[in-house]
């Protein structure tokens, strides 16, 4: 937001403000969609998470596009030209949707937002190379920041899981001297009572 302050290059909005507002938002409900999911990952069966995302998913936008761009679709002459784009999206959000909940499991939704952010950085040297257009300096500053963001969270993830994972062994060692000696207190009351 702050970029689009100081950018005189670029076509200011009707409502700057409001669309602010908008993508803050857009972005907050994103991030409580993703730590959602990933608390069903980790404590459902993902099979089951991914064919009830699907459904509802495709009930959903059916919905909204009937209803906001009924217009729109109606005015699409459908062509081979046409329909690629839609059948190549489709596909790719097929692809990166099928492949969510695998990083959820694995690293979570932290890792997940933080590692879209750098997908930013493409657009950025697109912009460069290929439109050979000046871009701002907040840019990289923002780019520097989440890629700290990753690596210290990548850090401070193995340190944690580490951790968690000495804990467990120590609870599992006591466990099982309480097993044993449970088992061999057993077996001597049972040999002296058959005495």
């Amino acid at each position: 937001m702050s970029s689009d302050v100081h950018s005189a290059d670029r076509s200011g909005g009707s409502n700057p403000i409001k669309g602010d507002l908008l993508v803050i938002a857009g972005a907050t409900l994103y991030g409580v969609s993703n730590v959602s999911e990933e608390y069903f990952v980790k404590s459902a069966d993902r099979v089951e998470l991914m064919a009830f995302l699907g459904i509802f998913g495709a009930i959903i936008s059916a919905c909204q596009i009937s209803i906001l761009e009924r217009d729109e679709l109606r005015s699409i002459h459908w062509t081979a030209g046409a329909a690629l784009p839609f059948i190549g999206f489709s596909v790719a959000m097929f692809l990166f949707y099928s492949g969510v909940p695998i990083l959820l499991k694995i690293s979570g939704s932290t890792m997940l937002n933080l590692s879209l952010l750098t997908s930013d950085m493409w657009a950025v040297l697109i912009r460069i190379f290929a439109y050979h257009e000046k871009v701002d300096w907040m840019y990289f500053v923002a780019f520097a920041a989440v890629a700290v963001g990753l690596i210290v969270y990548s850090g401070g993830d193995k340190t944690e899981q580490n951790t968690a994972e000495v804990g467990d062994e120590e609870v599992g060692t006591g466990d099982w001297d309480v097993a044993s000696t449970s088992a061999a207190q057993k077996d001597g009351t049972e040999a002296a009572t058959k005495k």
